[in-house]
Order: structure tokens, then sequence, then C-alpha cells
């Protein structure tokens, strides 16, 4: 059991190193949504080897449907949503609305998978977003609320949150490398009509490769074997480690730091984490 808390633990850094490494690719000259296209097409390279080499290209003609549309929503979607909803009302709104997501895989989880919904579920979902709360909205914003903005931040916030059922699901029978081949193609050509592709310098290249091979590829292949180890709605609320990652790697590259409340938020997201762990030995 601890394995799969460890596994899902290491996937939250990995992807912590997703905001410093595509700030490096901005500062280059690329787009989000030019950064999120690369970053997708260079993984399905590695996802395509890797199914390869392993014999594991073949899924049953049924499935193509159930992959395709987690291309769409789970990939195109959650990476399309969550620029809208940066660009719609600012970063740090669309941060908060973003890791609302445990408290929609809980109830999915619930409603779809027989997880059951426990206080200590429920206080360390709430205990969550709170803290990302706090993180998130420690800097301060200057964009408006807006229902856009609020529309967005959410729709990003349920693409997220189908990782976990999707993986509880389709990954139960299938492996990682598989179900990616064919999803990954599929969210790179919704993201495709959204920017214009151009000559960059080598940094930008070198971060989208980064991104790539340790943010996406090397991410989901240890999430999803710690997922196979633990409940979805546990797995969703070790995985907000992320922005205390993507927080210190911002203090150590560009010196970003928290405010007080900042810091108060990252006790809460630590403590809703044991408390998810400890929920387990009870």
């Amino acid at each position: 059991m601890f394995y799969g808390y460890a596994l899902v633990a290491l996937a939250a850094v990995l992807w912590g190193m997703i905001g410093p490494l595509a700030k490096i690719a901005f500062q280059a000259g690329m787009t989000p949504l030019e950064v999120a296209f690369w970053r997708t097409s260079m993984a399905w390279t590695l996802y395509a080897t890797h199914a390869a080499l392993a014999g594991e290209l073949r899924v049953a003609a049924r499935d193509l449907p159930v992959l395709g549309l987690f291309g769409v929503v789970g990939i195109g979607g959650l990476f399309v949503s969550y620029v809208l909803a940066v660009r719609a009302g600012g970063a740090a709104l669309a941060s908060v609305l973003l890791y609302t997501a445990p408290a929609w895989v809980a109830l999915l989880a619930w409603k779809f998978l027989g997880e059951s919904f426990t206080p200590i579920k429920a206080g360390a979902v709430i205990a969550t977003m709170a803290g990302v709360a706090c993180v998130s909205l420690s800097g301060g914003s200057d964009a408006p609320l807006t229902f856009a903005a609020v529309a967005w931040g959410l729709a990003s916030s349920v693409a997220y949150a189908l990782y976990y059922i999707f993986g509880k699901t389709f990954l139960a029978h299938h492996a990682t490398p598989t179900a990616f081949f064919y999803a990954l193609p599929v969210g790179a050509a919704c993201m495709l009509p959204f920017f214009t592709p151009g000559p960059r310098p080598w940094q930008a290249w070198a971060a989208c490769a980064a991104l790539s091979a340790l943010s996406t590829y090397g991410a989901y292949m240890v999430y999803y074997a710690g997922l196979r180890r633990i409940e979805a709605s546990r797995a969703a609320v070790v995985a907000t480690l992320e922005p205390l990652v993507a927080a210190a790697l911002a203090f150590a590259l560009f010196g970003e730091h928290f405010t007080p409340l900042g810091y108060a938020g990252a006790g809460l997201i630590l403590g809703a984490v044991l408390v998810a762990i400890a929920g387990d030995r009870r």
C-alpha cells in the first residue's frame, strides 16, 4: 500500500516540474499551447516505442471510442481549457479551480467506482482545496472574476479528474503505454488549430523534451502504477503535492517565494496527504 503512495508522490514531483520547464520554453518564445502540443507529441514517440517493444500496440475495436474520448476530453480538453482559464481569469484563479479535482474525483469514484466517501476522505479533500487556494492566491491576482474564467477553470478541473477515473477503469485491463499510444495523438490534434508552429531556439526544444520525458511519459507511468494499488480519491489528494514541488522549484530557479498565507496552504496540503495515508492504516 505504501508503495502505491510513493509512486503517486513521485508522479506529483515530476508534474511539479511542468511550471518551471514550461516557463523556460515561454522565455524562449513558445506559446503555452505550442508547448503543450510539443510536449504531447514528443511523449507519444516514447509511448509508441515502449508499446512497440513490449508488443502492446493492439486494442479491441470496441476500446477505440473510449481512447478517442479520453484523448479529446482528458488530454486536449485539459490543456486547452486550462490555458483559456488562465487567459480569462489569471493563473492564480485557474490553479485554484484546477486543484478542486480531488473533490470531483472523490464524488466520481463514489458514484462510478463504488469507493466509499468517508469523513476522513472528506476532511482530506476540504483541507487540500483550502491549502491549494492559499498557495495559489498568496501572490494575489489583478484579473477580473468572470463567468468565463470560472467556467473554463472548472472544465479543466473535471478534465483533470477524468485521469483518475480512466486509470481505474480502462487501465485496470490495459498497459499505460497502450492507452497513451492511441490517446495522445487525438489530444495533440485538438491543440494544433490554436497556434502557429515556428522556429524556436534550442532552449525551447530542450524544455519540451524534458516535459515529455519526465513530466508526461515518466510521470504517467509511475502514477498509473501507483493508482493500481490505492483508491483514486486518495491518489488525487496525494497528487496535490505537485503545486508544492512547483513552488519549491520556482523559488530555486526564479526566486519566486510564498507569502505567509502560501506557507499555511502548504501545511494544509501536506497534512491532507498524511491524513489520506493514515486513513488506510486505520
